[in-house]
């Protein structure tokens, strides 16, 4: 049940869910003109807001920018890889591809061959009302050991559907492996809501961020001027969904919070 309401429910809470259910009211109230003119104008100044390169960058870096990486981490028992960074097989795919946080895999097959640590513990189950037959870490572990990750450096769980199951089935493997200290590998903007529920099981945690959105900031970036910095007010389809996910997280991290998870 509360994996559906954690999918659901907040989409109501979004800018663009909310928006809707404005414009809606909106239409309903259309016979009192000053209520409907004020949900109608509620709406689209949610849209503008949120659509806004300026609200987004600066969202964004809120979050990303907690954890910064190392240059050099320092060695750990294991890294540990969460899901989200992958489509699984179905047709036309003739295998498991990364999607937009793809970078994770690539940030551990670094940390992996750089020698920081001698196995690699993917988590994330398959959630089958959503489309998805195959647990991620299944493919997780395929795309790995197609980067040259050995077989056997990779230990596997396949159910977690939630990132508090994530620290919590990692931490069944961890115990059985001696593990305390990982690094762990997952995009910036999910970081800190990762860090404080991995540390919250238990674990020594070296943040390995990766897949950043917020690379500068928008006052320091070189020869943006006056157009450019216009053209960063308009509506754009790109910052509504970096929004909604940076506000995405601040709600999980809330009710994760209020759950004692983090």
């Amino acid at each position: 049940m509360f994996l559906y309401l954690s999918k659901i429910a907040p989409l109501l809470l979004y800018p663009l869910g909310l928006a809707c259910i404005l414009a809606l009211l909106a239409a309903a109230f259309r016979r009192w003109d000053s209520w409907s003119t004020a949900l109608a104008v509620a709406s689209a100044l949610l849209l503008l807001i949120f659509s806004n390169g300026w609200v987004a960058g600066k969202l964004s870096k809120s979050l990303e920018w907690r954890y910064l990486p190392q240059d050099d981490p320092p060695a750990v028992d294991a890294i540990v890889l969460l899901g989200g960074g992958t489509r699984a097989v179905a047709y036309p795919r003739t295998m498991t591809e990364v999607n937009e946080a793809g970078d994770r895999l690539f940030q551990t097959v670094r940390l992996y061959r750089a020698g920081k640590a001698p196995r690699v513990i993917v988590t994330g189950g398959a959630i089958q009302w959503m489309g998805s037959v195959v647990p991620e870490a299944e493919g997780m572990r395929e795309l790995l050991e197609f980067m040259g990750v050995p077989a056997d450096a990779i230990v596997a769980d396949a159910v977690a559907q939630n990132t508090y199951e994530n620290a919590l089935h990692v931490r069944a493997i961890a115990d059985e492996l001696g593990v305390e200290r990982v690094l762990l590998v997952t995009s910036a903007l999910h970081m800190p809501r990762s860090v404080g529920i991995f540390e919250r099981q238990g674990f020594s945690v070296i943040p390995a961020p990766t897949d950043f959105l917020a690379t500068r900031s928008d006052e320091d970036a070189p020869g943006i001027g006056l157009g450019g910095a216009f053209f960063r007010l308009l509506p754009d389809v790109q910052y509504l969904e970096i929004s909604t996910r940076v506000l995405k997280e601040y709600l999980g991290m809330a009710v994760y919070r209020a759950r004692g998870w983090m």
